[in-house]
């Protein structure tokens, strides 16, 4: 018994010492057991204490339940070169005939004059442009899936007008035949958001468009998550119709105010049993140290809700806000409720009066997600603007061109020549270098993905796009894709149908 003993301390740190030598006489007393057994008392095993600090505030599911099942796709292997390319940097430049080196996954080199390695994978660019990888902040693919009918309706939870606690990874499809035409467009990063119906909607994800059998093993890599919220008509109108709260836009404010008055009352709760946790903790250690009895009960933790987790993390700038709303003095209101709850919104999404007050949206650096030209379909859209996007730039601001349609997806790098050249019809002095940055690195901005991907620069992923011409040519095809350094789309290759769904929509689909 005594050699035993001498075993199970051998090793072990000094507070790990103290503790066992207070277990040992029940050890003694009859617990004959292995080292990392637990003490046994009156015959029910107990745990040891334990003798680390847990991390407060989290959900003790949470990291069980982001794992993926399958692991995420690999970077490429080896190097690939683009040479002789009209490298469009992201960033406001553009390179002529230049180089770009993508060695294991990541861009290690770009600019003129550039080694190629003799192992490297040329591929002969001489006349042609390459982007990164086109990124698009308002996507419902996967939830709402090919082909649009009912059963593939997953987007919006329409039970209640304030859900936090859903989120659009657990109903996205990655079969969904929208994805391989996105990716034929040069789209290489989507935002998977829920619906509109709700004034809080639920999480949204951000994904790459590496084909995989489950949406988390998709996610981009130290991509946030965030939060879908809407304002005027869109909840108004959907619980308006049920004779249920809200029917109006204040309505919609007060919804949303309590949801995360109710929140900064739960993050409150959360910090104060933290607090007396950690102070039990230390009291605990202090026991151990002086081999004392523990006279002190540990705290009880507050119950988990998985929305006010949500909206506690929004609080904290965890979790970025992305709101649906269309006017611009509801966009002002917003801005007022986010300083008045303590959350910063990264993004309105369609926005069609960001031009009214683009002086105010550069100023708070909120980007503005918007169409090129979507007008009339419902009141809220009656003063959209097709030069919305370039009054936005020409004041500071940060406009992204989104899509909000698996059809729209395919042709972002027209959408954006569209914004460019109705604001060049107003006399606004804007280049390409600037349109291209509204579906690169604005948007990977306003998704805080922006330290790897959304501009060619030595460091970033090797998400990028080889076109036939200018992507601003109405005309402009991807030849081809790379997504980390993985060819995901080749012109040159006939595709391969996944999909039944497709079977007969041709006309549908960019070629």
């Amino acid at each position: 018994m005594l050699l035993m003993l001498r075993m199970c301390v051998a090793g072990r740190s000094r507070r790990a010492r103290l503790l066992f030598r207070a277990q040992a006489a029940s050890v003694l007393l009859g617990s004959f057991a292995a080292c990392a057994a637990p003490v046994r008392e009156a015959g029910i095993a107990v745990p040891p204490r334990p003798t680390t600090r847990p991390k407060p505030l989290g959900n003790p599911t949470e990291a069980k339940e982001a794992a993926a099942v399958l692991r995420p796709a690999q970077p490429g292997q080896g190097v690939v070169a683009f040479v002789g390319a009209n490298l469009l940097l992201g960033t406001g430049r553009r390179i002529l005939s230049g180089t770009l080196l993508i060695e294991d996954g990541r861009i290690s080199a770009v600019g003129q004059d550039i080694a190629v390695p003799a192992n490297a994978l040329v591929i002969p660019a001489q006349g042609r442009y390459l982007s990164p990888g086109l990124i698009d902040t308002h996507s419902h693919m996967g939830v709402y899936a090919r082909p649009e009918v009912a059963a593939h309706a997953d987007g919006n939870e329409m039970t209640d007008p304030t859900t936090p606690y859903v989120f659009s990874e657990h109903a996205f499809w990655p079969q969904d035949p929208a994805i391989d035409n996105a990716i034929a467009g040069g789209v290489t990063t989507i935002q998977v958001l829920p619906g509109s119906g709700n004034v809080i909607g639920g999480r949204s994800t951000v994904l790459k468009l590496r084909s995989r059998r489950e949406a988390r093993a998709m996610r981009f890599p130290g991509a946030p998550f965030g939060l879908k919220m809407a304002c005027g008509e869109n909840p108004k109108r959907v619980y308006g119709e049920k004779g249920r709260q809200p029917m109006s836009r204040m309505g919609n404010i007060f919804k949303l105010r309590a949801a995360f008055f109710a929140a900064k009352t739960y993050a409150d709760q959360q910090e104060r049993y933290a607090r007396k946790y950690r102070k039990w903790m230390e009291a605990l250690e202090a026991a151990q140290h002086s081999q004392a009895e523990m006279t002190k009960e540990e705290p009880s933790a507050p119950p988990k809700d998985l929305g006010k987790e949500t909206l506690a993390k929004v609080l904290r700038g965890q979790i970025l806000v992305h709101i649906h709303c269309y006017r611009a003095d509801e966009m002002l209101q917003m801005l007022s409720l986010a300083d008045e709850l303590g959350f910063r919104i990264a993004s309105f999404h369609h926005a069609t009066e960001a031009y009214k007050i683009a002086d105010v949206l550069a100023e708070r650096r909120v980007a503005a997600s918007v169409w090129a030209d979507w007008w009339g379909f419902k009141m809220e859209a009656y003063d959209s603007v097709e030069a919305n996007a370039a009054i936005v730039a020409t004041a500071g601001g940060m406009p992204v061109v989104h899509s909000d349609s698996p059809l729209g997806i395919q042709r972002l790098h027209q959408e954006a020549a569209k914004s460019l050249y109705a604001g060049r019809r107003l006399g606004l002095q804007l280049d390409e270098d600037e349109a291209i940055k509204w579906i690169t690195y604005n948007p990977a901005v306003a998704l805080g993905i922006d330290k790897y991907t959304g501009t060619l620069e030595v460091g970033k992923m090797g998400d990028v796009v080889l076109w036939d011409r200018n992507p601003l040519s109405i005309y402009a095809q991807a030849d081809l894709v790379l997504i980390d350094g993985v060819v995901v789309h080749d012109r040159a290759v006939p595709r391969m149908t996944k999909s039944d769904f497709d079977v007969g929509t041709e006309v549908e689909i960019l070629r």
